[in-house]
C-alpha cells in the first residue's frame, strides 16, 4: 500500500489490560475504499485491537493513526475525526424506539432506513422487541448514516442466520464503495473474506499471516492458524 493513504493505522501498537501486553508490535493499515479483515482464533487480540485502535482502551506502546496523524484520547474525539466502532454487544437501548434509537446516534432516520428499509414498519416499536438480526441492522443503520470515514466493526454476524450476515456485510461493502475504510473482526471466515480486500491473521497477539482474501483463502496456514492455538 503507498505510503500516506491510510486512514487507519496501527505502528507497533501493544495493548492490552493492567499495562500486560495482549497485542505485541501490531502493525495494519486500511486504505480509503478498503475492507481488512482482522481473523484469528478467540483469545487472539482481534477485541483488544479494535478497542484500542478506537481509543476504549489506553494502549500500551506504538501509535494509532487516522489519515497520518496521530489518534489519542478517548473514542467520541476519535468520533469526530471520522471514527465508528460497532461492538461485540449490540448497542441498542432497548427501552427506547427504533425512532429514538437511530435519533441520538448522530445520523439520519432517513438515512439509516435508506440503508435499512425493513426497519420502517418498526419505527415505533422498541429496540428491546425487535429480533436479533434487526438488532444489528438498527446498530449498522445508525452506525453508517453518520457517514464515517472509517469502521472497527467486531463480529457483525455473531449469533445471526447467513441471510441476515450476508444482508449486512453487503451494506458494509456498498459504504466501502463510496470511500468508507472498514476494519471487520470476525469468525465467520469464509464470510468476511467474501467480502475483504485483505486480511490480517492473528495468533496470541501477534500477526502471524497476511495477504489477500484470495491469498488467505488459499493458504492452509489459515486453518492451522486456528488449530494451533487451540492444542
Amino acid at each position: 500500500m503507498p505510503v500516506g493513504t491510510a486512514a487507519i493505522e496501527a505502528v507497533e501498537l501493544c495493548a492490552g489490560y493492567d499495562r500486560q501486553p495482549v497485542v505485541k508490535d501490531l502493525n495494519l493499515s486500511v486504505a480509503p475504499g478498503e475492507i481488512v479483515a482482522l481473523l484469528g482464533p478467540n483469545g487472539a487480540g482481534k477485541t483488544t485491537t479494535l478497542l484500542t485502535l478506537a481509543g476504549e482502551l489506553p494502549s500500551i506502546g506504538g501509535q494509532t493513526r487516522l489519515f497520518g496523524e496521530r489518534a489519542s484520547g478517548p473514542l467520541h474525539r476519535r468520533a469526530r475525526r471520522g471514527l465508528a466502532l460497532i461492538t461485540e454487544e449490540r448497542s441498542v437501548f432497548m427501552g427506547m424506539s427504533v425512532r429514538d434509537n437511530l435519533r441520538i446516534g448522530g445520523g439520519s432516520v432517513e438515512g439509516a432506513l435508506e440503508i435499512f428499509p425493513e426497519l420502517t414498519d418498526h419505527l415505533g416499536r422498541k429496540a428491546g422487541l425487535l429480533s436479533g438480526g434487526q438488532q444489528q441492522m438498527l446498530t449498522l443503520g445508525r452506525a453508517l448514516s453518520r457517514r464515517p470515514r472509517v469502521l472497527l466493526a467486531d463480529e457483525l454476524s455473531l449469533g445471526l442466520a447467513p441471510v441476515i450476515v450476508d444482508r449486512l456485510l453487503d451494506q458494509v461493502s456498498g459504504a466501502a464503495k463510496d470511500g468508507l475504510a472498514v476494519l471487520l473482526v470476525e469468525q465467520h471466515v469464509s464470510a468476511v473474506l467474501g467480502v475483504a480486500d485483505r486480511g490480517y491473521v492473528l495468533v496470541h497477539g501477534r500477526v502471524q499471516l497476511e495477504g489477500t482474501s484470495a491469498e488467505l483463502s488459499a493458504d492452509g496456514r489459515l486453518e492451522q492458524a486456528y488449530l494451533a492455538s487451540a492444542s
